[in-house]
């Protein structure tokens, strides 16, 4: 038999080596052929636990979407971590996600503060951090920070509707703010003064700030009802939202309310609160609420009910959370489809900031998804509603966010 030279066999299996190594597919850290692994911070103890329901909400929707095939031929995995609320617990978990267990994405991390803890880090190593549980202004800079964008409305351009609102309404207010001591609550604040322009010292009567590990916030309360003022801000997150609610009931306190929107929640707010004491809120909508009458017959309402009734059955399908996690989950689903055979981190964020009046279930009639590379502030426009007691009433047609 002819020998064939060792190098030449060498040679071959070199070539045939790059060759296999060329054809096979180069993916992003978490992502495979058959999967895709992602993760989100969120806080399951500690003072605003009660946000805990979104990352079940989260893990019951990719449930869903895992035993329909996943998105193009890849499930989702998703890891959550309790950060407790706590910025250094979120930087610590955000890293051990990213260098231990190599996800690819974050996916709606929840909360201002620890958002912005993880911001630069996540940044620098070019990992989505998307659709965060915040509506801060710093979301919407992608020139700087162009792997960050928010789920939620802009706090800014909420509150400002407020203004435009009580300058229409009630141009002799006198108003009382209650906000929590960081950069969430003073957006409220900041706005406010901005949207009432000129009038803002002649109306704010008064504003006291908290610290979110603050036990209750009665002496603001004692000190912003005797202000005088007729129309009161809440710029909190649920728990302080309900000892306000409750304090001003027991004060005999009855102001024009104004909500902020991540603690304008029926069954999470509300109702613990006293659904008396919140007669009348005033906030801002997205979602299509699931208890109001006019959406009894509707089909994203109809699917979304089936979602919760097999997929989350403990949860409460009438909390702003669950509706806010199925909302996120359908529109990660949407950007993984258009990245079709490119899964990667760069194209993620690519089509996150290439929507174009995309209606995605449970949106409100006249509320869309926008985004653009320069803008990347996703509602346009909002829906402002008043609690009756029951449910949550539209005031008016929506309106554009600016």
């Amino acid at each position: 038999m002819k020998k064939i030279p060792i190098s030449l066999l060498a040679g071959s299996a070199a070539m045939l080596l790059a060759g296999l190594v060329h054809a096979a597919p180069a993916y992003d850290p978490g992502v495979s052929d058959t999967g895709i692994k992602i993760a989100q911070t969120l806080p399951l103890s500690g003072p605003v636990s009660l946000y805990a329901t979104f990352g079940k909400a989260s893990l019951a929707y990719f449930a869903m979407i895992d035993e329909q095939g996943g998105v193009n031929g890849r499930t989702i995995d998703l890891l959550l971590a309790d950060d407790a609320f706590s910025p250094p617990k979120t930087v610590e978990q955000t890293r051990k996600f990213v260098e231990s267990d190599n996800v690819f994405l974050m996916f709606a991390p929840v909360g201002s503060a620890p958002g912005i803890a993880a911001q630069k880090y996540l940044n620098a190593k070019k990992v989505p951090q998307l659709f965060l549980q915040s509506g801060l202004a710093r979301w919407n800079d992608p020139a700087h920070f162009p792997w960050s964008m928010a789920g939620l409305p802009n706090y800014a351009a909420e509150v400002r509707a407020f203004a435009k609102y009580i300058l229409a309404n009630r141009p002799a207010a006198r108003i009382a703010v209650l906000w929590q001591n960081d950069e969430f609550g003073r957006s409220y604040l900041d706005a406010l003064k901005q949207g009432l322009g000129s009038a803002r010292d002649k109306m704010i009567a008064g504003s006291e700030s908290f610290e979110l590990t603050d036990p209750t916030v009665d002496s603001q309360m004692i000190s912003l009802a005797s202000s005088g003022a007729d129309t009161f801000l809440i710029a909190a997150t649920a728990k302080q939202t309900i000892q306000a609610l409750k304090k001003a009931g027991d004060l005999h306190w009855k102001p024009q309310l104004f909500v902020a929107f991540p603690a304008a929640s029926i069954p999470r707010t509300y109702v613990p609160a006293g659904t008396d004491n919140a007669i009348g809120a005033i906030s801002v909508a997205v979602w299509k609420n699931p208890a109001d009458p006019v959406f009894r017959n509707d089909a994203d309402v109809t699917a979304y009910l089936q979602w919760m009734a097999h997929y989350y059955p403990d949860g409460d399908p009438n909390d702003g959370l669950n509706i806010a996690a199925y909302f996120e989950g359908e529109l990660l689903v949407e950007v993984l489809k258009r990245c079709g055979s490119d899964p990667t981190r760069e194209n993620v964020m690519k089509q996150a900031s290439g929507f174009h009046d995309l209606h995605v279930g449970m949106l409100r009639p006249g509320i869309d998804v926008s985004t653009s590379p320069q803008d990347y502030s996703m509602f346009k426009r909002f829906q402002l509603v008043r609690f009756d007691g029951k449910a949550l009433i539209p005031l008016g047609d929506p309106i554009d966010s600016e």
